[in-house]
């Protein structure tokens, strides 16, 4: 039997033995494609290159795709568990011509590898051709031998490629397998080509027309080739299946997901196994790759894949989270392929334990609200779409899992009642991503680099330099001059200004040059990840393409940045010791005078923690070692221990960044090793000094640690000692003693409050007088009226009181109106011979009104309310007198 993870090896090495360079594959959030939630197809990461606006990595490539189909247009999310084929997440083998070879090429490559190194009989083999390419269905029969029966023509746009309705598109040829006449369905092509028995497994597309509006207006100048195989399809066929979740990886996982929920494989089981399945697969990888449960955008998606497949666990009958116990058999299974998973292993357990810790939470809350809401609808009804959107807003459920769970019963859900609630939430999910990926308008910056190359940067080594302008920007349009008062972008040929990227601000300084040029830049950028930007203003003279300018930077500027950037690395390697290797990079800032460092843990630090990474990070700036950067391939930086940032795009070369002695009582281990393309200090020493400032929450999952180094820090602890001095004077001690102090003088208040309490209470009980003067304990028709106004007192002492000058008058009422802070809390108490005929609400509500609050409430022997006026508390106890008449009278 052929295994997945052979299927995979065995394409791979087939193409890399054909010339063909092996690309990784490219992380799920796509870099390149502002309209694509996710990567969903193998040659996404290469659109640019088929535009024509990136070089092309070789001339002939070969991958291994991540793929995900959850959000956006490309969703099959819906049908997972329940169909043969659909999946959430999948791997697209695939090779490449970039203007090298065509179809003659492709055709031979893609028919040796099926029939020679995969093994499958010729004679349930077919393909397709679009209905016009007569050069293709020629190729087939001359390198295959297909006769004309077998290779069909196909008119409609299925065989028919476009990247869009603008730029390259052509013909395609697919590769269908023949389960055989025992399995229902007809050739492509046919009324019953639905049908399982015949299977796409390759589909070839040969680039060689630009398209403008949907319309042909020329070929290319160079045809190329992408293709994409399935990689779970081809292993049903390879190992005799029907249903992909039948072959040797699925088989696994659902294996694990039987023992680990307790419920055998049945006809009631099965579809939510595979929901298991299929789902673990994608939040995992998705969770590897960056992304992290949220409520809008790609995390709102992650969201919903999560509590499908934990609602199906919960069908289950699984008694504890399950999702995060499966993690290990996936890593087992797809580790060795994909590096980035197994190093995201610790993060992956505990994002999915959480999560669904969370949501089980509220699962049967929710599920119990959609049995009430659905318990009258019968086959074919539908739930309303104000029901379905409760569910979401209240619980946490997406639309797919409130339809996934009336699926069983033929119950549809209200969709145009749902969408219409949810239109405002949408809305905000889709900003959330639309813009993301790459920018919309980024052709400029493409045509300036492909026409130039990259910028050089000088600034590792050095502060200031020369360099040639090759492009002036303004208002977003290529000029070939500007003169003093404009705002305008200068790229240079190289260039010692760092362009704000990794978190790293961008530098600023001054351009100067011939016809009494200088240009104040306020801000440097890095277009494309290639391009040095210069943003800034012409304060006198004239720029233009071609000329030889003088570039420097704010050095003093520039050393405070390298400080604060070094010390993220090592804050990095201390939170990783500290809190566990869970520990990921999720952003940061690295300013002038700060620096901020986002990481993904689940729980705020703990002042002892806080404290501890704080000491090991000023450990290792007194060690002063030595900072060394090397230039290696990105395979290479990883093999030696580099610490690569999940969802990051890394070119053919990247700078590896060591920090640290690799002795030092660390088992010859580096104390920090990432890739890093900012600039840093020379030694550990520069940094002088680091400080946390702040720790806080940035979102679920993600926390935020705010710091300063170098003379920053140094000016912060001076200022917090003067602030200590200053302190201790006023205590008229020293400041080593001033602790000890404050101790002293808070115990000492709260030893007056308890007296000054107590007093207060004994001077309450003991009677007195009103603040008018009047006795406090009256007759009011025939009933002993106690009124009180008590200044500075605690309301919650008002009980206590209360009950002592209940018991004192023995048949009576008493009120007591307290006055704190400006506010007043007013008190009634009614003994219990008389609450049959006097309500202590009723009289304490009247007393309130009067304080300019509204209400009041208790027991009819009882009540207390309260009210924003303190300086009528007399008035209360007037209104309460008053009110005590009326009833009496």
């Amino acid at each position: 039997m052929h295994s997945t993870n052979d299927i995979r090896r065995a394409f791979l090495g087939y193409f890399d033995a054909a010339d063909h360079e092996v690309v990784p594959s490219a992380p799920l959030v796509p870099y390149n494609d502002p309209s694509l939630m996710f990567v969903n197809a193998g040659m996404v990461p290469f659109k640019n290159v088929f535009t024509g606006v990136e070089t092309p990595p070789a001339q002939r490539a070969t991958s291994s795709q991540k793929c995900v189909r959850a959000g956006g247009k490309h969703n099959d999310l819906d049908n997972v568990g329940y169909t043969a084929r659909h999946l959430t997440f999948f791997e697209m083998l695939g090779n490449f011509s970039f203007g090298d070879y065509f179809k003659e090429r492709a055709i031979e490559l893609a028919w040796g590898l099926v029939t020679k190194e995969m093994g499958l009989a010729k004679d349930r083999l077919i393909v397709t051709v679009y209905h016009t390419d007569d050069e293709a269905s020629d190729l087939w029969r001359k390198i295959a031998g297909l006769p004309e029966d077998r290779i069909i023509r196909i008119a409609t746009k299925d065989n028919f490629w476009a990247m869009g309705s603008d730029g390259p598109c052509g013909p395609c040829s697919e590769i269908f397998w023949d389960h055989g006449p025992d399995v229902p369905g007809g050739p492509p092509g046919s009324p019953d080509e639905d049908g399982d028995r015949f299977v796409e497994i390759w589909n070839l597309v040969f680039m060689q027309h630009m398209q403008e509006a949907d319309e042909i207006t020329g070929d290319l100048p160079r045809p190329s080739i992408d293709t994409g195989m399935g990689l779970e399809r081809m292993a049903t066929v390879l190992q005799g299946v029907h249903n992909v979740f039948e072959t040797d990886m699925f088989k696994t996982l659902i294996e694990a997901s039987e023992e680990f929920a307790g419920a055998p494989i049945a006809d009631g089981t099965i579809a939510s196994h595979r929901v298991i399945a299929d789902h673990l697969r994608s939040t995992s990888f998705l969770i590897a790759d960056g992304v992290l449960p949220s409520n809008e955008g790609r995390g709102y998606v992650l969201r919903r894949i999560m509590r499908r497949a934990m609602r199906h666990a919960h069908l289950l009958g699984a008694s504890e989270p399950l999702m995060h116990r499966l993690v290990p058999t996936l890593v087992g299974e797809m580790g060795q392929a994909y590096p980035d998973l197994s190093r995201a292993q610790p993060l992956i357990t505990e994002v999915l334990e959480r999560e669904e810790s969370r949501f089980r939470q509220t699962l049967e809350k929710g599920l119990r609200l959609l049995d009430d809401a659905s318990a009258d609808l019968g086959e074919g009804d539908e739930l309303s779409g104000e029901t379905a959107f409760k569910l979401y807003d209240t619980y946490g459920f997406p639309y797919d899992l409130t339809e996934d769970a009336l699926r069983d019963r033929n119950v549809g859900v209200d969709r145009e009642g749902f969408d219409a609630a949810m239109e405002q939430q949408k809305a905000a999910a889709r900003a959330a991503w639309k813009g993301s990926g790459g920018a919309a308008d980024q052709e400029l910056w493409f045509d300036i680099a492909e026409r130039e190359g990259a910028s050089e940067f000088t600034g590792y080594a050095a502060t200031e330099g020369e360099g040639r302008v090759v492009a002036l920007v303004i208002d977003g349009k290529e000029v070939q001059s500007a003169d003093a008062g404009q705002d305008v972008i200068v790229l240079t040929n190289q260039t010692p200004f760092y362009g704000e990227s990794g978190g790293q601000m961008g530098d600023i300084g001054v351009i100067t040059g011939d016809n009494r040029l200088e240009m104040t830049v306020s801000d440097a950028s890095k277009p494309l990840g290639r391009l040095h930007a210069h943003h800034g203003t012409i304060a006198s003279g004239r720029i233009a393409v071609g000329d030889t300018v003088h570039l420097a930077i704010d050095a003093a500027r520039r050393d405070a940045i390298r400080a604060n950037h070094s010390a993220t690395h090592l804050v990095h390697a201390a939170l990783r010791n500290h809190l566990g290797d869970h520990v990921t990079q999720k952003g940061s800032l690295v300013a002038e005078d700060r620096l901020r460092f986002d990481f993904s843990h689940p729980k705020p630090l703990t002042p002892s923690e806080i404290a501890s990474i704080e000491a090991e990070v000023n450990a290792e700036i007194r060690s002063n070692d030595e900072v060394v950067t090397r230039l290696m391939s990105p395979d290479d930086a990883i093999e030696a221990g580099a610490m690569a940032l999940f969802g990051e795009k890394y070119g053919d070369e990247v700078r590896v960044l060591s920090i640290g002695s690799a002795t030092s009582g660390r088992e010859g281990r580096t104390y920090s090793v990432e890739l890093c393309g900012g600039t840093h200090v020379r030694a550990t020493g520069d940094i002088g000094l680091f400080r946390i400032i702040g720790e806080s929450a940035v979102s679920s999952g993600v926390r935020r640690i705010e710091a300063l180094t170098g003379e920053a820090a140094r000016e912060w602890v001076v200022r917090r000692e003067e602030a200590l001095k200053s302190v201790a004077a006023t205590l008229k001690t020293s400041p080593d003693e001033v602790e000890a102090r404050v101790a002293a003088l808070v115990d000492e208040r709260k030893r007056l409050e308890r007296e000054l309490a107590d007093a207060k209470k004994q001077l309450a009980l003991g009677g007195g007088t009103s603040a008018s003067g009047e006795q406090a304990i009256e007759d009011v028709g025939g009933v002993a009226f106690s009124g009180q106004v008590l200044e500075g007192m605690n309301p919650k002492e008002l009980r206590g009181l209360l009950d002592g000058a209940k018991a004192r008058l023995g048949s009576g009422v008493a009120a007591i109106v307290a006055v704190n802070e400006g506010k007043a809390a007013v008190a009634v108490g009614v003994t219990d011979d008389l609450k049959d005929r006097f309500s202590a609400v009723d009289l304490v509500r009247k007393g309130v009104e009067a304080v300019g609050g509204k209400g009041g409430g208790g027991r009819p022997d009882m009540a207390q309310g309260g009210g924003p006026d303190g300086d009528k508390a007399d008035d209360a106890i007037a209104a309460i007198r008053k009110a005590l008449a009326s009833v009496n009278a």
